[in-house]
């Protein structure tokens, strides 16, 4: 049975803008992977609908298939509004630095607690190199094996497994690995998935970079980085030239050599990207979560640095939703809950549903006693005042004491409660991990291989539909 999904829709974003339908660069088709849209991207002018995400293990979180999938969507309505190719492009931002970000994935494991992933920990102190240039190492083999013991042995976790194992491999990296999925996944709907550290697209994109070096933004660095002796690096102007914030390298002219021999050591930074993918492709949207919607607004100046006839292309907010298995409808069926119940602080709900089921009469005795409490010590502060007013403060805190010493009666209550109700509380921890992992939006969490695993490639498709009638496909 598949599972129900529920969208939730994102503030914000704006609609497609009108473009007028050019030819890509025949080095940017061609860094982009085979398939089925990289034919159509290279054989004719086209539109181009752009997202984009940093490399993750095992695809990372379930909003980067949702990126990919609204992406897809948009440009098969825009291509029927509009009568022109609309081609869906996926930016692997593989120049992205942040292990710490991409060395995880989490999954619901087969007990249905939340299991997190571990590729390996970058050793303090070590570059921060870009994640194309991270192997997967053996740490994948043991990591691929921790995803098999964790999953539920399905008849879909064999090929999950497979699916995965085929391109996380020990000796590619983290950045080409996350794209081989994502090929493997989507492109026979049409994605063109775009490695923006490919060679081909880093000689293309190098003398727009070189464009952009010298502004300045809010924080006083520049939006391009480079590749130094600590590995990715921000650049900050100094007298005629430019010195990295960590490491402190000089970088005058040698930028330019650099632009030229190895591209490959320049990249954009997250404002900078949008800015450089409508400079590369004919762009009129980018699909965008919440976040990269908020900070678009900044990246507007970055256009006319690039060049001042680029026009900005708008963020559309993507699809987002909330999957919920058959077994969690169930629970929150019983015990009369809905997902967004649990959106409150860790352990508030279990709390107030424990309170729920207290004995009448311990609640009746204790609404009683703080009663009793506020009229005693209300007519105590008053004739205390009355005698002596320096007592009033003396009074106010032995009343606060007393009504602390009943809550702290009540917490034990509710805490025995818990303890006598373990059924309640296993059942709302399983709810927890499945539709608000450590207290977050499940997409920013769990990975796709969580629900692959147990209800097969058909999942995608139910996704697939649900993000079509969200986009207004019939």
């Amino acid at each position: 049975m598949m599972p129900r999904i529920v969208p939730t829709p994102i503030a914000g974003g704006g609609v497609p803008r009108d473009g007028r339908p050019r030819r890509v660069a025949p080095e940017l088709v061609a860094a982009a992977l085979p398939g089925p849209g990289r034919d159509k991207l290279g054989a004719r002018e086209v539109l181009v609908v752009t997202t984009g995400q940093q490399p993750g293990l095992f695809t990372g979180p379930l909003y980067t298939i949702y990126k990919a999938l609204s992406a897809i969507a948009v440009a098969e309505r825009l291509e029927r509004e509009r009568k022109v190719p609309v081609v869906p492009v996926f930016w692997v931002a593989g120049d992205d630095h942040d292990f710490a970000e991409a060395n995880h994935a989490a999954v619901v494991n087969a007990a249905g607690d939340l299991e997190s992933i571990v590729l390996r920990e970058r050793p303090g102190g070590a570059p921060q190199l870009p994640l194309f240039r991270e192997p997967c190492g053996p740490d994948v083999t043991a990591a691929l094996e921790r995803l098999r013991a964790s999953l539920p042995d399905t008849e879909f976790t064999r090929g999950t497994l497979d699916w995965l194992a085929a391109a996380y491999r020990p000796e590619v990296n983290l950045a080409d690995a996350f794209a081989a999925a994502l090929q493997a996944l989507l492109a026979p709907r049409g994605l063109v998935i775009f490695p923006a550290h490919a060679s081909a697209a880093k000689r293309v994109a190098a003398p727009w970079l070189l464009k952009a070096i010298p502004v300045q933004l809010a924080d006083g660095l520049s939006p391009v980085l480079v590749e130094a002796a600590e590995g990715r690096d921000r650049l900050r102007a100094e007298a005629g030239g430019f010195v990295t914030r960590r490491s402190g390298e000089r970088f005058s002219t040698d930028l330019d050599r650099i632009a030229k021999h190895e591209p490959e050591r320049l990249s954009p930074n997250v404002l900078l990207r949008p800015a450089l993918e409508a400079a590369l492709f004919p762009t009129v949207a980018y699909l965008a979560g919440p976040g990269e919607i908020g900070y678009f607004p900044e990246a507007r100046p970055l256009y006319a640095a690039l060049d001042p006839k680029l026009e900005p292309q708008p963020a559309v907010a993507r699809w987002s939703g909330v999957v919920i298995d058959p077994k969690i409808e169930k629970i929150l069926e019983k015990r009369r809950l809905a997902p967004e119940d649990f959106g409150g602080p860790e352990g508030a709900l279990e709390g107030r549903l424990a309170r729920e089921a207290l004995p009448p009469e311990a609640v009746a005795a204790l609404t009683d006693l703080r009663a009793t409490i506020e009229r005693g010590y209300g007519r105590l502060g008053a004739a205390a005042a009355a005698a002596d007013p320096t007592l009033e403060r003396t009074v106010q805190g032995a009343r606060n004491a007393a009504l602390g010493g009943t809550h702290e009666i009540e917490k034990k209550l509710v805490a025995s409660v818990k303890r006598e109700n373990e059924t309640l509380m296993r059942q709302l921890a399983r709810v927890r991990a499945s539709v608000r992992p450590r207290n977050q939006p499940q997409e920013r969490v769990l990975t796709l291989a969580s629900f692959l695993a147990r209800y097969g490639p058909e999942f995608v498709d139910t996704l697939a539909r649900e993000v079509a009638r969200w986009a207004g496909l019939p």
